[in-house]
Formats: C-alpha cells, structure tokens, sequence
C-alpha cells in the first residue's frame, strides 16, 4: 500500500514538472494565435499642437510563452507617431516574452502642428510586429492638417458649405434625393482612396476664374500628390437633377465625372461650365444614357477623357479634350467615345442618341493612336451627331457623323507639351498658323476657361481664346 502511494505521488509529481517546463518553454510555431487589432485611429480634430496618446493589446492566446521577435514603427525617427512598447520607451524592441494567456500594451502618441499646409490630411504609419516566422502589422492613422473631417456623410434638405476650411470625405459622403449642397467659391474637398462622391439629389459649385472649387485626393506628399486613381470620383446618379458646376477642378480621380440616366425634369441633369478635369486613371467623363451641357472646359490627360454610352442628349461647346502619356498614364484610347449601346445588368442595351459638338479640339498624342475619335451606331433607335468646327485627328471621318466645317490631322499647335517635366499646358500657341484659331463659329459663349474675353464673331476653336 505505501508502494502504492509512493508511485501516485511520483505520478502526480510527473505531471506537474511537465505542465510547468510546458509552460516555462516558448511555443514556436507559425500557427501560434496572436490577439491584435487591425488599425489605431486618431479621430480627434486638432486646433493647435497637441499630442494625444492610444493604446492597443498584443494577447498571448496560447498554453505556451510566446516570443515577439520585434516590435518596430515602420516610420521610425521620421513618423510623427511614438511608441511605449510594454512600459519601453522605443521606436524598436526585440525579444519580448509574453507569459501564456497574458498581454502586454503597446502605447501610441502622435504629434501634429495641425497649420503645416506641407502634411497629408491624412497622417499613417504602421507597427509591424514580428514572431515565429509571421508578420502582423497595425495600422495607425490620424488627421494632419486642420480641415472639416467628413466620414460617411448624408446630406440632407439644403446645405452650403464655406472656404473657412477645407473639407476631407473619408469613407465616402452622399447628397440624398431632395437635397441640395451648395458649395461656395474657393472651397478645397480632399477625398480619401474609398471615399465616392455620390449626388442623388443636387449639387451646385460656385466657383470663380479667381477662387475655383477643387476636387482631388487627401494625399498632399510626394509622391502621391500627382497619382491618378487617388479616389474614386463624382457620381450623379438616376435621381440626380439640375446640377450646375461652375469653375471646378477636378483631378486624379478613377471616373472623374459620372452620369447616370436622362435628367427627370427638362434641365440637363449636369451642366459644367469652364471645368477642369484632369488625370483620372479611367474616363474623366463618363455620361450613360444621360443629359449633359459641357462649355469651355478641358478634359485632358485622362485613361479615357470623354465616354458616351448607351445613347443620350449632349452638348460639347468650346472644349478641348486632348491627351498625352505621362508619367502615370500611357495614352492608348481615343480621347472621344461615343456609342448608342452599353450593358444593363449584363444585356446589351440600346437608346436614342443626340449629340453636338461645336468648336471642339479633339487631340492625342502624336504617333500614338491614329483615331481619337470613336463614334458607333449599332442600334435602330435615332442616331444624331454632328461635329461643328471641330478640329480632330482621325486616320477616317467617322460614319455616321454630320461634318460641318472639320479641320482634320492638323495639329492644334499647344502652348507647351513637357514629357521631361510632366508640363502640359493645352492653350493655343501665339504661332499665327495654328489652325484652331479664328476658324470657329458663332456662339454665345463672350468668355473662354480663363475667362478672357473672345472674338464673338469668328472665336477660336477649344477651350481657350488666343490672347
């Protein structure tokens, strides 16, 4: 009996050892659970510098010590974000032990002078955290320069906004169906990479030659300041009604410029009047089965500047729609496409089409495309587009076209085309043989989109009159 008991004891003695070595040792495989969050955000608007201070929690989920290999701040000594890893004040830690089913904190402060116009609005770095043999990162995010933050907004009834200070959409903002946004000359908006601007009631810019309203991504540094596809861009969607954008800029977006169906009243659904729109990665204007007037304006350098489907109602008048490759896009498609057929829920589609185009330029990159203008009739529906002046470059006419006046694989002569620099500049040369100037007709447009005044009785062709 003593022998028997001797054996439990030693047995039990056996266990214990085992369970305590177990969890005295470290667990080293890759599939080892580590609890962590994805992402610290700094939600807080700053009016003056301050630095404020969150936390999260590395969880040892495991029957075992785990070892952190390393603790880093990507950013390092240049990140406005600091770190206090485990009570360690340190930009970088190594070999950390967490105790089975235990945690540490990591503690995050950022430092932000809020009036650096130079900072991004929207300031990141990232934790990496290292352990056997596996890669994890935080992300950390916080605002950078003083701005109205906007995050998943709805307008509703009528709006306006002011120029006190810019505005940052994050996550995307939508105007409801009996709303109106006002937004009042110089305004700046800066919209994240997932941010759309959706319009399903209206929307009315107000800028002028001196204060323009701008559009364009939250990222302000080099590099990215100039990236196309930096948000998605503008959607005037079905229930979208007399929207009027007066003196815009409008750059690297994906789709710049959306419209979706006719307009439900008689107005156009968009009117856009000397508007820029530059560098979006796919079309700068993209109009489907819509309503749209578009005067004195430059769509240039975009994927695919100017695209028409499923038929529509539109006028081009004075606009100049060219491009040339860059340093973030290749020029490869025609810089005007136009058809009266597209997709619906996968099914081919077709409707009426009615589109003019007086005193236009429609122009690419030498040697690069033969025909920048595309214009096809596949439908039985009615088929109406006339080219009015216009100057293009085309190897063919296009068919199905009424041709008035054509100036055809002139060049237009631009002011400057920089590839070294990434310059463009899409006025007309002073040189007195450029053919877009003094042959356009008659209009009732006194101003061109520098608002300079022009020759009302024999204009230039494009978006700008030579001065």
């Amino acid at each position: 009996m003593k022998n028997l008991f001797l054996l439990f004891i030693t047995a039990c003695c056996i266990i214990l050892a085992t369970n305590s070595c177990k969890k005295d040792t470290f667990i080293t495989s890759p599939n080892a659970q580590l609890n962590l969050t994805d992402t610290v955000k700094f939600d807080t608007v700053f009016t003056s510098i301050g630095s404020i201070t969150k936390s999260f929690k590395i969880f040892n989920e495991n029957t075992q010590k785990l070892l952190i290999s390393k603790i880093k701040l990507m950013g390092s000594s240049t990140s406005p974000f600091r770190l206090n890893i485990n009570g360690v004040a340190a930009t970088e830690l190594i070999d950390i032990e967490i105790a089975s089913n235990d945690s540490i904190y990591v503690f995050v402060s950022v430092s932000i002078n809020p009036s650096a116009s130079n900072l991004p609005f929207i300031i990141t770095d990232s934790v990496l955290i290292n352990y056997n043999g596996n890669t994890r990162y935080v992300q950390l995010q916080a605002y950078g320069q003083n701005a109205i933050y906007l995050n998943n907004q709805v307008i509703t009834g009528t709006v306006s906004w002011t120029n006190t200070l810019p505005y940052v959409i994050l996550g995307g903002m939508r105007i409801d169906t009996t709303a109106i946004l006002n937004i009042a000359a110089g305004t700046k908006i800066y919209l994240h990479a997932d941010a759309p601007f959706i319009v399903d009631g209206t929307l009315l810019l107000n800028g002028t030659i001196n204060e323009k309203i701008v559009f364009t991504g939250d990222r302000l540094d080099e590099p990215y300041v100039n990236f196309p596809a930096s948000w998605p861009g503008i959607y005037f969607r079905e229930s979208s009604k007399n929207n009027v954008l007066n003196f815009a800029v409008i750059k690297n977006a994906s789709q710049a410029v959306v419209s979706l169906g006719p307009s439900v009243n008689t107005n156009p659904k968009i009117v856009l009047q000397q508007v820029e729109i530059d560098n979006a990665s796919d079309a700068g204007l993209l109009l489907i089965n819509s309503n749209a007037e578009v005067n004195n304006s430059l769509i240039r350098n975009c994927g695919s500047n100017v695209v028409i489907q499923r038929g529509g109602n539109y006028s081009f008048t004075h606009c100049t729609v060219a491009s040339y490759s860059t340093l973030y896009l290749l020029h490869s498609k025609p810089v005007l496409s136009v058809a009266d057929y597209g997709l619906v829920n996968g099914v081919l589609s077709f409707s009426s089409l009615d589109a003019l185009f007086k005193n236009c330029i429609f122009w690419g990159e030498n040697n690069a495309l033969e025909n920048e203008i595309s214009i096809i009739k596949q439908g039985t529906n009615t088929f109406s587009v006339t080219m009015d002046h216009c100057l293009y470059k085309a190897l063919n006419d296009p068919s199905n076209t009424d041709l008035i006046s054509v100036i055809k694989n002139i060049d237009p002569v631009f002011d400057s085309i920089d590839y070294t620099h990434n310059y463009f500049d899409f006025r007309i040369s002073k040189d007195p043989l450029a053919p877009g100037i003094d042959n356009g007709t008659l209009t009732t447009f006194v101003k061109d989109l520098d608002d300079n005044q022009r020759n009302i009785i024999i204009p230039d062709i494009g978006c700008y009159e030579k001065q």
